[in-house]
């Protein structure tokens, strides 16, 4: 990615911030754990929050691709977080859950070590995510939330997955059905 383009998403987030703090905006949020770290997503996004159950494994699928569902008859592909953030592979556990999302017009999940809660927060809690020297990490971080004693990091879900995934991520559903 440019320099140029992270430029311009960082004016972008900025200036999406800048009006959530402006307005008042409320913002619906579904929070989750995934590492150490506390993560949220614009409740709009969610379809449905499931706990664990078997993800068949779909060979040749791209390395965060965990594997598919089958959630009431439709084969749903499912990302794991912990890859696609790089951290250390960690068995499931009973707070583990599949977050089921639309992004692009596309249906996946992903896995999260635990959901905590929904909050409806004021958008001026929220302030553009800091640019941090690799920089890779922050390019799908949408801003950070102040709250009380802890920090929440809004994910977003356009840029946490990139067309070009979301197509591996389908291929690999579509294989599985």
């Amino acid at each position: 990615m440019t320099t140029t383009t992270q430029t311009a998403m960082t004016e972008q987030d900025q200036a999406v911030s800048r009006h959530a703090n402006d307005t008042g905006e409320q913002l619906q949020l579904v929070t989750f754990e995934v590492g150490d770290e506390e993560y949220a997503i614009d409740i709009l996004t969610v379809q449905e929050i499931n706990r664990m159950m078997q993800i068949t494994r779909v060979p040749q699928s791209p390395p965060s691709v965990e594997g598919v569902i089958n959630l009431r008859g439709r084969i749903i592909p499912v990302v794991d977080l912990r890859k696609r953030f790089a951290l250390a592979a960690q068995e499931h556990g009973n707070d583990s859950r599949i977050v089921v999302v639309e992004v692009r017009g596309r249906v996946l999940g992903f896995t999260v070590d635990r959901v905590n809660e929904v909050l409806r927060v004021d958008g001026s809690i929220v302030e553009p995510a800091p640019a941090l020297a690799t920089g890779a990490s922050s390019d799908y971080v949408r801003g950070v939330g102040k709250l009380d004693d802890r920090l929440l990091i809004l994910l977003d879900l356009e840029r946490l997955f990139q067309a070009a995934e979301l197509d591996e991520v389908t291929a690999a559903a579509r294989n599985a059905a």
